[in-house]
Parts: C-alpha cells; structure tokens; sequence
C-alpha cells in the first residue's frame, strides 16, 4: 500500500468521510469512519497533512490530531467550495477538502486552544442572555399595552410597570395578564443576574490574560472587547497587515473595481459580526467623550466629524482601533498615546 500524505477529512456528528492520496496525488483511502473510529484510524497511520474545514467542532478535532502528529489544516468552507465537483455529497467534499489544502495559496484558519474556545464560549453565553432580556423587555411592553399601561424607553419604565403588576389594587391587568407579566418579570430578574455573573467571570479572564490586559488601553477598547479579540484571533501574525485583519472583521469598504477604475462602495460586513459591533460601540464611545469634553486635542477625529456623519466617523474609527489593536497582537507592543493626545 502506497503512503499517504494528503487527507481531506469531512466531520459531521457521526459518521467522517476520508479521501487520502500519495505524493503523486494518486487516490489511496477512500471510506466512511464512525466518530468512534477516528482516532484509532488515524493513530496507525504515519504523519501526514490533514485538512478540515472550520466549521462546529473543527478546532477539537484539530487539537487531537496534531496530538498524534499530524499537521492540521482548517480552511473556511467558502474556499473549499470551488473545489467540490458536481453533486454535494461527504465523498465529494472529503476529496474537495484533500485538493484544497494543497492550494499555496490557500487561506488557513489557526486552531484554537481549548481556553480561547472556553472564553469564546463566555461571550456568546451572556450574548444570549442579553438578547434573551431583551425579548422579555419588548414582551413585557407589548403585552402590558394591550391594556393601555405604557411607560417611558429605558429600564425605569420596565421598572414601573413591573410596578403596576406587583400591585393587587390596580385593576387595569386581568388575573391572568398579571400572573404571565409577573413570570416575565422573574424571569427577567435571572437573566440580569445571570449577566452580571458572566460579566465577572469575563473581567476575571481579562485580569489573568496579559495581551487582554495590555488591548484595554486602546481608547474605545474595554475588558469586553479586549478579550473578545485574544480568544477569537489565536495568531494575529496570520494577517499580513492591519488592513487585512480590518478587513477580516468587515470594517472595510466594498470593492466592486474594474478597468482600472476604484469603486468602493459601504463596507462589507464580512467576518466576525460580534467583534465588528463592539468595535463600532467602541468607536461611539470614544466619539461620545470627545463631543462632551471637546476634540481638540483629536485633529484627524475633529476633521472627519466635521465633513461626515457620526455613525460613518464611528466606522472609520473602529478601523482605525482594528488595526491599532492588530499591531499590539502581533508585534507584542504596548499603546503609545499620540503626541497630540499627551499635552
């Protein structure tokens, strides 16, 4: 049997398709692995190039077979796509993902470390759960203004009208209405708590982590976003530039170019959506500051408020903190405070 040197290795939840070739590209396994197998299948053979596409649990299964000696290779499944020929199908994309991660010019994705994952994991959870009150919050309102009970924007309206239910002797909410207001309510009171919880338990990380804790003095950049960043990126040095990284999270414009001609449109809203809203929340908070203690000491940030919006000045800030950030990740700096900003 001819050594194998190149996998494409397709997962799923139970049953992995493997494509594996020599050094001459010449097909050697071909076959279906239940996920019970994987590893004892993998632990016999010598050590080759494995590719995957990063998708759920790829990160896993990339730790454990570079654990074995393997070199991995995650590859987002849009540059695999072009790959596959004709019909989708496990055979189709095991050999799709083999051909693929031969390409020199292919992109690869950095495997994650379990702590990245975990506090990945931290930020999607209390996501949830602020998404989660939120719903409750617009429940409660909707419902209570079938009755003609309305309060201001903000949580002291929620407030009062949670007010309004706790009340026996208002006589505006139905029996029924009251006892369902009064489990959204609960259930609103845990969603707080539990928010908080994790808001601790993200600063507790931010606190343990030195690059986290060296990104909090970006302006605009807090614990949230700071290690929000260590645990999605785990090599910066994997983008060529800032601009690349500031592109990755979809901060640049949009190009549609030809013949020469430039044509960049609004930006592309590619990549990591969470880390692209906290850099724009960043942004508008160092926007915010300025506006209520003055810009002057903020040239670039005073010219470009004075010929454009507030929301497309926040965009062009959170770039510039993009690729602030990217240079402190990958060359190991610390935040130097502008001459301008430092008088």
């Amino acid at each position: 049997m001819q050594t194998v040197t190149t996998i494409g290795l397709d997962i799923a939840k139970s049953v992995f398709q493997v494509h594996g070739v020599d050094a001459a590209g010449q097909v050697v396994i071909r076959r279906q692995l239940k996920r019970r197998a994987v590893l004892a299948f993998f632990q016999k053979l010598p050590p080759c190039l494995i590719g995957i596409e990063a998708c759920a649990s790829s990160h896993h299964w990339s730790r454990e077979l570079q654990a074995l000696g393997h070199t991995v290779r995650l590859m987002p499944p849009a540059y695999v796509k072009p790959y596959v020929k004709r019909q989708k199908n496990d055979m189709a994309d095991a050999e799709a993902i083999c051909e693929a991660v031969t390409r020199a010019n292919m992109r690869f994705v950095p495997t994650k470390t379990s702590e990245q994952q975990s506090c990945l994991m931290l930020h999607r959870t209390r996501h949830l759960f602020v998404r989660q009150q939120t719903a409750v919050i617009n429940s409660i309102r909707a419902h209570l203004a079938e009755f003609g009970i309305v309060a201001p924007v903000g949580r002291n309206g929620v407030v009062e009208l949670l007010q309004v239910v706790a009340d026996p002797s208002d006589k505006r909410v139905p029996a029924v209405a009251r006892a369902c207001v009064a489990a959204l309510g609960a259930q609103l009171l845990s969603l707080k708590e539990q928010i908080v919880q994790f808001d601790r338990m993200i600063m507790a990380w931010h606190r343990s982590d030195e690059t986290s804790k060296r990104l909090r003095y970006i302006p605009g950049v807090g614990p949230m976003l700071a290690t929000a960043l260590v645990a999605s990126v785990a090599d910066p040095r994997t983008f060529r530039s800032g601009r690349n990284f500031s592109a990755w999270i979809g901060l640049v414009p949009k190009q549609h170019s030809s013949g020469g001609k430039d044509r960049l449109g609004s930006i592309s809203k590619q990549g990591d959506r969470y880390l692209r809203s906290l850099f724009v929340a960043g942004a508008l908070s160092v926007i915010r500051y300025a506006k209520i203690h003055g810009t002057k000491h903020r040239p670039w940030l005073t010219a470009l408020l004075a010929r454009r919006p507030t929301k497309v000045a926040a965009i062009a800030l959170a770039n510039k903190l993009a690729r602030m950030a990217w240079a402190m990740m990958a060359k190991g700096e610390r935040y130097r405070q502008p001459v301008s900003l430092a008088v």
